[in-house]
């Protein structure tokens, strides 16, 4: 049976919907995507065979599962901790503030294409919004100013940091020959080298723009966000370079939600269908309906009166669970509150209802039995009681109590007009003089019966005389 639609329901497909496209969109060319879809893979045929009551095959699947999940997590690190950090909403707030990059494209095209023209290997990183510290090594650093002639003399042939990659950061040179991650994808062109891989993995894991120069062919290529494209030109260069580093604020940002909602529709639309499938598959299964019993509780009660019984000490509740995936509650973690703030003077009938249990998500009450209670309150008295001491045994031989004084004398006492109209006295503890030989003074607590309660200091010192 599919479940009814809640509000909460279309809310869950869109958050996750949102996420899951975003995560494609982040990791589709790259080796981790291709492992979650083989994952995916196993993941329905673990469903099928647990269905079908493949025994062993859905075991296997379900240990190999727990091990593979924690792999990925091992292996794809650098990738899964740049989606969380594109994710973040604190991204924008403690990001990298100067946005502004000061360097002139025309003046770097033309040293760019400069050393193609001269078969000069080159590459060349551009970082933007967020840091690439992590994926660098073996850098030398440099604090200066980008001109074609420094550029040049930097991947010259015999210059001791032509190996490597230079670091342009907030308009200025700020390393030279670093290493960079290599990519690991197999769709690579065969013709493109070590420079290429390495220029094409940084940008698979930033937002850096990665410029490489070929020695053996003399072009220019552009990598960015794991896709490179060849620059024809030093005016094509510009165009790309203005485009990329204009500041986030002068670039127009007003898009209806229309075209948001609308752009790259049909890949949106797959990620929304395929993930209402999946919430369909997993709340189509509810789970098996348990019986519990729940303890009440009481709350707000008025403070001009105090409880005096109820017809039940705990319910019976009848849950499930909108998926099988959601454990039920066990035995003793469900409780009643029933709120008795509007509750009067007598006996009062109080339904219980579904508000006054607090459940986990995804977990339904069913049936609640009884589906009321009988709850009698009375108005709060308070009466002053003598004070009586409660004394058990017999004394040593030939001695018997001649005197028993308690202070306090009398004491005030709270509780039920029913209940004080029928007392005259209150009782200490039980003062134990069995075998005693000579008189004593003792501290005692006061017994008062259920449900009053002594207003004040319930200890009381009683003193025993003994004589002959």
């Amino acid at each position: 049976m599919i479940p009814v639609f809640r509000w909460q329901d279309i809310a869950d497909i869109i958050i996750m919907s949102f996420i899951a496209y975003n995560l494609y969109g982040w990791f589709r060319k790259t080796k981790a995507f291709q492992v979650v879809v083989g994952l995916g893979f196993l993941g329905v045929i673990y469903l099928i065979t647990k269905n079908l009551g493949f025994f062993m095959t859905s075991w296997i699947l379900q240990e190999l599962g727990t091990v593979l999940f924690v792999l990925i997590i091992v292996i794809f690190q650098a990738e899964i901790r740049q989606a969380l950090y594109r994710i973040s909403p604190l991204h924008g707030l403690f990001g990298r503030q100067d946005q502004g990059q000061h360097l002139d494209p025309g003046e770097f095209a033309d040293a760019v294409f400069s050393l193609a023209a001269s078969r000069t290997g080159a590459i060349i990183v551009i970082q933007r919004e967020e840091p690439i510290d992590e994926y660098l090594s073996n850098g030398i650093n440099i604090d200066s100013t980008i001109t074609g002639q420094i550029i040049g003399s930097i991947f010259f042939e015999g210059s001791p940091l032509h190996d490597g990659a230079l670091i342009i950061r907030n308009g200025r040179i700020a390393q030279a020959s670093c290493h960079l991650p290599l990519s690991t994808r197999a769709d690579i062109p065969h013709y493109f080298g070590t420079r290429h891989r390495a220029g094409l993995g940084l940008s698979e894991r930033s937002d850096a723009i990665v410029i490489i120069v070929s020695e053996e062919r003399g072009e220019v290529t552009l990598a960015l966000s794991g896709e490179m494209r060849k620059v024809e030109s030093t005016t094509q260069l510009v165009e790309l370079l203005l485009g990329l580093l204009e500041p986030k604020a002068q670039v127009p940002t007003h898009i209806s939600l229309a075209k948001r909602i609308c752009g790259n529709f049909w890949p949106k639309l797959a990620t929304v269908g395929l993930v209402s499938v999946c919430w369909l598959i997993v709340t189509a299964r509810q789970g098996e309906l348990v019986t519990v019993n729940a303890p009440i509780q009481f709350r707000n009660l008025p403070e001009s009166m105090i409880f005096s019984k109820s017809s039940q000490d705990q319910v019976e509740l009848q849950l499930k669970s909108v998926s099988s995936l959601i454990p039920l509650p066990k035995e003793g973690e469900v409780a009643a509150q029933v709120d008795l703030g509007r509750i009067k003077e007598g006996s009062n009938l109080v339904a219980l209802r579904k508000e006054d249990f607090n459940l986990p998500s995804g977990v339904q009450i069913t049936r609640i039995k009884p589906a009321a209670l009988r709850v009698s309150v009375e108005r709060k008295q308070r009466k002053l009681l003598r004070v009586e001491a409660r004394v058990s045994g017999a004394p040593a031989d030939r001695l018997w109590i001649k005197r028993i004084r308690t202070q306090p004398s009398m004491v005030m006492v709270e509780g039920p007009e029913s209940v004080l109209a029928r007392l005259e006295s209150i009782r200490t503890e039980e003062i134990q003089i069995s075998g005693m030989e000579r008189s004593f003074t003792v501290e005692k607590r006061l017994d008062p019966p259920a449900p009053l309660r002594v207003v004040n200091d319930d200890h009381v010192r009683v003193r025993l005389v003994l004589g002959k």
